[in-house]
């Protein structure tokens, strides 16, 4: 008896097409390829920074 009062009270306030269209479609593909640093340009980078804490290490003992 239960489930016909909730079928009855929640139909009331639903409209005629209860669907609504996605406004974030998901999937997709990306639109561009993801471009990838150089790893030379991370070696050196990486080396610099390593650089930047000896020479600091070596001035302020």
């Amino acid at each position: 008896m239960d489930n016909q009062r909730d079928e009855e009270l929640y139909s009331r306030d639903r409209p005629a097409h209860p669907t609504l269209p996605e406004d974030r479609p998901r999937g997709g593909e990306p639109k561009a390829p993801v471009k990838h640093r150089s790893p030379w340009l991370v070696a050196v980078f990486v080396i610099g920074v390593i650089a930047l804490i000896v020479i600091g290490v070596a001035l302020f003992p």
